[in-house]
């Protein structure tokens, strides 16, 4: 257990945040490079957040929120809850906390150089042990409510593709069902899966994707867009075939998908980012929430996934629906009832004028899209507790990754 933290200590980090501000980022890049260069440790992280410089930005806002908090580690309750759920979908242990210390406080050291004074590294490591005791503690619980829940299960666990799905041209969905024929694990949706992965040619990947089949089911199922460059989804897109056996850990992520008593729930999404969303809008639809909106902006009706099954559900009267198109021409079944599409993209002021204050709002996509959504949802009078989001890898901009 790390003891409590010290107003001595609380002062030497608040000390540092003009240093961290100035130079975090290249304090996070070194560390990285540390960790990266132990296989033991590589082999847990997605590298593509590493090729993109998505992780170190992502961790160096981390810190530097921590520092600001520190007084108060507790307004931070949010992002430590996403980070152990992240954690536990990668399978991180207590054991490798220690090579984390090492390479944060050497990169401290590394790019502060004479700055980083033995008092300042000597804080740097009570404040880190405070903070990965909260995690370690938090991650156990995790953990043993994986291994204690109905068809739960800790570590990694073989499933087999069962079917494999074209979606649309750039997005295709993988049913997995466990090797072992046991029962799986429960999934609320907004959950997500995370993969250990061996890609010929580029070695062991870690990955995480959202489940997008509704909870219950024999099966959890993912849906992938094809990335430009994308080393695991051009593999999966091209070569993973219905009997490929995946090694899955257990249903893991902080936003979960099930409002209590909700009258009005609208669904804000862009791209990929609709995953979740499929996965709940079954069960919203099926416990008679009386007012549901989906609201997704897409390239065009080609890479949109899912659209047939939208259409059916606001054909039903159970969802309406507004799709927009920033290119290409209209299907002939794009002007369906209840479904409403536009040209061109959601847009702060259309979404402005479509806001109601009384609504549970989700959105999820790309990060730019999120920030502007959530700007204009704060804008128009939503609370913060009615709005809900979800980063696809790693949280980038200070505002979310802070929230």
């Amino acid at each position: 257990m790390a003891e409590p933290l010290t107003d001595a200590t609380r002062s030497i980090v608040k000390a540092c945040i003009p240093a961290l501000e100035a130079h975090g980022l290249d304090i996070t890049r070194e560390m990285y490079q540390r960790l990266l260069a132990k296989p033991e440790i590589r082999d847990l992280f997605n590298m593509s957040h590493q090729k993109d410089g998505e992780q170190p930005k992502a961790l160096a806002l981390a810190v530097l929120a921590y520092a600001r908090h520190i007084d108060n580690p507790g307004a931070l309750a949010g992002m430590i809850e996403r980070i152990a759920e992240k954690h536990v979908g990668l399978n991180i242990l207590p054991e490798h906390y220690p090579y984390v210390a090492d390479a944060l406080l050497g990169a401290i050291a590394h790019v502060l150089g004479d700055a980083a004074t033995p008092e300042i590294l000597d804080a740097w490591g009570k404040a880190y042990w405070f903070l990965a005791d909260v995690l370690i503690g938090r991650e156990h619980q995790i953990y043993e409510e994986h291994a204690h829940a109905p068809g739960g299960w800790t570590g990694w666990r073989d499933f087999t593709v069962r079917r494999v799905l074209r979606e649309s041209d750039v997005v295709k969905s993988f049913e997995l069902v466990p090797v072992d024929g046991k029962a799986i694990m429960v999934h609320t949706p907004g959950q997500y899966l995370s993969f250990r992965l061996e890609v010929p040619g580029h070695g062991s990947q870690r990955r995480n994707y959202s489940i997008s089949s509704e909870p219950g089911c024999d099966h959890y199922r993912i849906s992938v867009r094809r990335a430009e460059g994308g080393v695991v989804s051009d593999w999966l897109h091209d070569t993973v075939k219905e009997g490929e056996r995946l090694s899955v850990s257990a249903p893991a992520g902080d936003f979960t998908i099930a409002p209590k008593d909700a009258k009005k729930i609208v669904f804000l999404s862009a791209g990929i980012g609709l995953t979740p969303f499929i996965a709940a809008l079954g069960p919203l639809t099926t416990k008679g929430v009386p007012d549901i909106r989906f609201i997704h902006g897409a390239h065009n009706p080609q890479v949109d996934a899912f659209g047939t099954h939208i259409r059916a559900l606001a054909g039903a009267g159970k969802i309406s629906a507004d799709v927009f198109y920033t290119e290409g021409e209209l299907p002939a079944d794009a002007h369906t009832p209840g479904v409403t599409v536009h040209n061109g993209r959601v847009t702060k002021d259309w979404l402005a004028a479509q806001v109601d204050p009384d609504a549970v709002w989700y959105v999820c996509g790309p990060d730019g899209f999120m920030r502007d959504m959530i700007e204009t949802l704060k804008a128009s009078g939503v609370s913060e507790d009615r709005i809900h989001f979800e980063f696809f890898g790693s949280a980038a901009d200070a505002e979310l990754a802070a929230a």
